[in-house]
């Protein structure tokens, strides 16, 4: 039984950059609804190798899980550890997912047991927006910071928040995507109104295109046009309260937000700085866009994962 309480998520020193071949092999998994991928990383956090499979999305068959993550957890070298980049609300000290509204089978679903007979490694579990902020901080532009945000855009939303040093992962915390930020809202897959999910996310872009009559419905294509103003300024909602709450400085975009082009990224920074304009002795919030992979963010993170648990 857990016991509400997790390992605190502490940095150690930044390794230095090894040959490829150098060391141990850290691996990791990304499990979201219907889909989960894997990956071998060395210390520098290039990618070796890769697998992926799917499952049926709103499967309540657990055998369907575990099937796609025997196929996935074949790794060619043993790692040295497993770090798993979860979607919903997960029991970090437990290793278990506890809840995806979208997949009955990953309720309860004992991830870190079920993969750690299959890689006989020590394999440890986190939300997926939280792990993506240990993945900047050990390979991307978070590097050699103690405090910033990372997060999450598209079809998934969320916040990773590393605050002095230490990723904020509270027992029954999320990841921000759940927040109200509408009293009287739309309705949520939650089932409460107003989430920041509601109206930041790839859904609401896609409804909103075709409510509107316009032919685009995705970031690229809308690039330029004030519907992606409008987008942006719902993203900036919910990274508002972060900000006003802990002061990052530094927020990372990942995901569609990386195809809004200047504009996009812009427009977040700019309500960010209006709406924490009165906060003069902290750090004025800037926005950058990961450059990497949008794809490799939660592997990143998975090895960060194992690399904080060393």
């Amino acid at each position: 039984m857990s016991t509400g309480e997790r390992p605190a998520l502490r940095l150690v020193p930044a390794p230095a950059t090894p040959p490829a071949d150098a060391g141990p092999v850290l691996g990791a998994v990304e499990l979201l609804p219907g889909r989960v991928r894997a990956a071998l990383l060395d210390l520098s956090g290039t990618v070796l190798w890769r697998a992926e499979a799917a499952y049926p999305r709103g499967t309540a068959d657990r055998a369907d899980v575990d099937t796609a993550l025997a196929e996935v957890a074949r790794f060619p070298t043993p790692p040295a550890g497993v770090g798993v980049a979860a979607a919903g609300l997960v029991d970090a000290e437990a290793g278990v997912i506890i809840e995806v509204n979208e997949v009955p089978a990953l309720h309860g679903y004992p991830v870190a047991e079920v993969l750690g007979r299959l890689v006989h490694a020590p394999v440890h579990i986190e939300h997926r927006a939280r792990l993506q902020v240990l993945g900047d901080r050990w390979f991307g532009p978070g590097r050699g910071r103690t405090t910033f945000a990372s997060v999450s855009t598209g079809e998934v939303l969320g916040v990773g928040l590393l605050y002095d040093g230490e990723v904020l992962a509270p027992p029954g915390g999320r990841s921000g995507a759940h927040m109200t930020v509408a009293a009287s809202g739309r309705r949520c897959t939650c089932g409460a109104r107003g989430c920041w999910k509601t109206v930041a996310t790839t859904p609401w872009l896609r409804a909103e295109a075709e409510r509107r009559g316009l032919g685009a419905s995705t970031v690229r294509e809308l690039a330029g046009h004030p519907l992606l103003d409008e987008y942006a300024g719902n993203i900036a909602l919910g990274l508002v309260n972060i900000q006003q709450l802990f002061a990052p400085g530094l927020f990372v975009l990942h995901g569609e937000a990386a195809e809004g082009g200047e504009r996009f990224r812009a427009r977040i920074e700019q309500r960010l700085r209006e709406d924490s304009s009165w906060a003069r002795t902290a750090e004025p919030p800037r926005v950058v866009v990961n450059e990497g992979p949008a794809d490799d963010v939660a592997l990143l993170g998975g090895a960060g994962l194992v690399l904080s648990r060393r």
